[in-house]
């Protein structure tokens, strides 16, 4: 049985977090009101900066467990990414283990973070993974869009990927919605609808994230 990661480490990622986003960037956060201050939740975010996953563990007004590819787990990173409660993920195939530790999350209550779009790209959530669905309707979790809106501009960049270091970086949350049809169905088909429901919202909010920030 695996262990459900943990909800202290995961508020001092919390810490962390916000140590690094007001340290290094100004954010500007909208919208945190409306992430459900208790219960299971998935908030999930565009993936368009490589810093995306810290951004919003140090703007989110709970602890989060982020669902992250395995690659990252590298040297001394490994240890101290499991010992902030995230989630370390196979995408080669399922990946029992990150499904079970992630489906404990919301189990407890938890805040489950997904990059949706799987890898860090236009971030525009083109193109979904069945994932995102399977967790909110077998969890039964409402999932909150989240835009992480940093500057496109590449002069003042020090690392490829990251907004330049002290510009603006804007969080937008979203309205929190149910994935599933009420039916709680979790066939593959259920789950095909609740993915394209679920792209729907996401984009929607990215486009009203855009026009209320103007970027």
């Amino acid at each position: 049985m695996s262990e459900t990661p943990s909800l202290k480490g995961a508020a001092v990622g919390r810490r962390i977090g916000i140590g690094l986003m007001y340290g290094l960037w100004k954010p500007r956060v909208l919208g945190a009101w409306k992430v459900p201050a208790a219960g299971p939740v998935i908030l999930a975010v565009n993936h368009a900066h490589n810093i995306d996953g810290p951004m919003l563990m140090g703007t989110a007004p709970r602890p989060l467990h982020f669902l992250i590819k395995k690659e990252a787990f590298i040297g001394p990173l490994g240890p101290f990414l499991e010992g902030i409660g995230q989630v370390k993920v196979d995408r080669s195939g399922a990946d029992r283990t990150a499904i079970t530790r992630a489906l404990g999350v919301l189990e407890q209550g938890g805040a489950l973070g997904i990059f949706p779009e799987g890898t860090r790209g236009e971030g525009d959530f083109a193109s979904l993974r069945a994932g995102l669905a399977y967790f909110a309707v077998r969890g039964g979790a409402p999932i909150v869009p989240v835009a992480v809106l940093g500057s496109t501009d590449r002069r003042g960049r020090l690392v490829k990927g990251l907004p330049p270091l002290r510009s603006r970086v804007d969080v937008v949350f979203g309205d929190a919605f149910d994935a599933g049809d009420g039916s709680g169905r979790r066939t593959r088909t259920a789950l095909d609808e609740a993915t394209v429901r679920i792209q729907d919202r996401l984009t929607a909010h990215l486009a009203e994230a855009k026009r209320l920030t103007g970027r």
